[in-house]
């Protein structure tokens, strides 16, 4: 199971760890905690030194109710970011975290490597033709309308099997453009209460087994945890450890964390059982 990234084979028969990179005034743990370019760079270099494959840089909170943040405003935050991290760490592979086409073409032609798209080609109808046009790794998640809205959509007949319905049919969408290297994500937050949240955990295996795809959780910090220990996202890592745990036993191939450190032991920890 390999993804080409910039002409590099990525081998996820191991699972790697992705490190969030948010350049948003106004994510739910980290916003605006990497306001300059110094605090940028010393972030990634910590990531980059303790094991992140990839670094993925979002500029657009997708939390619930997240303000609208304009494509022009997304890009202004975005592209620079890109090319500051290649400056100083020119071996990067970059994930773009957007749902946007103008925004994830910019960024390509910036040198990332990877789109990340929480819609998976459903709020933005060139996305997928951009991606298949640049031939780079894309992510697919699950969600239902968008991050001001979904937070009333959460009434499923079988959220496993919407969502298993709803892949089959963005994957024969994205085949159809030309994408060969497909990611998929559950999308642990988005369009699902918290009890919906544990079912899909629960079956996570199902997704990549059906799909025959690789399967990327995302989980870090989120509320998930921290609602159902009643404490908060600052002090969330423990339980993001046990999820990250739970996540590759049950076949995920990569880890989308803040705390990358942690999550590489718990990769370490896995693959010596």
């Amino acid at each position: 199971m390999y993804i080409n990234c910039k002409g590099r084979l990525i081998d996820l028969n191991r699972p790697k760890v992705m490190g969030i990179l948010n350049v948003t005034p106004d994510s739910f743990f980290d916003g605006g905690k990497y306001a300059n370019e110094k605090e940028l760079l010393a972030q990634t270099e910590k990531m980059l030194t303790d094991g992140a494959t990839f670094i993925d840089i979002g500029a657009y909170s997708s939390k619930p109710n997240a303000p609208f943040v304009t494509e022009d405003e997304e890009t202004a935050r975005i592209v620079p970011v890109v090319g500051l991290v290649l400056k100083y760490f020119p071996d990067t592979l970059i994930s773009i975290d957007t749902f946007r086409a103008k925004v994830a073409e910019a960024c390509i032609n910036s040198g990332a490597a990877i789109i990340n798209d929480i819609s998976a080609g459903m709020l933005d109808d060139k996305m997928l033709e951009s991606v298949g046009k640049h031939k780079v790794p894309y992510i697919m998640m699950h969600m239902r309308g968008n991050p001001q809205t979904m937070v009333q959509l959460t009434d499923y007949d079988d959220i496993i099997h919407d969502m298993l319905f709803y892949f089959s049919e963005r994957i024969a969408a994205a085949k159809t453009h030309g994408i060969d290297d497909i990611i998929i994500d559950p999308g642990f937050g988005f369009a699902k209460t918290l009890e919906q949240n544990y079912e899909v955990m629960g079956k996570l295996e199902l997704f990549s087994q059906i799909t025959g795809l690789p399967l990327l959780s995302g989980i870090s910090r989120k509320s998930m945890i921290y609602k159902l220990l009643g404490t908060s996202a600052q002090v969330a890592l423990n339980g993001t450890t046990v999820l990250n745990t739970i996540s590759l036993m049950k076949g995920a191939k990569i880890l989308r964390v803040h705390d990358v450190k942690e999550a590489l032991e718990a990769v370490k920890i896995f693959e010596q059982l």
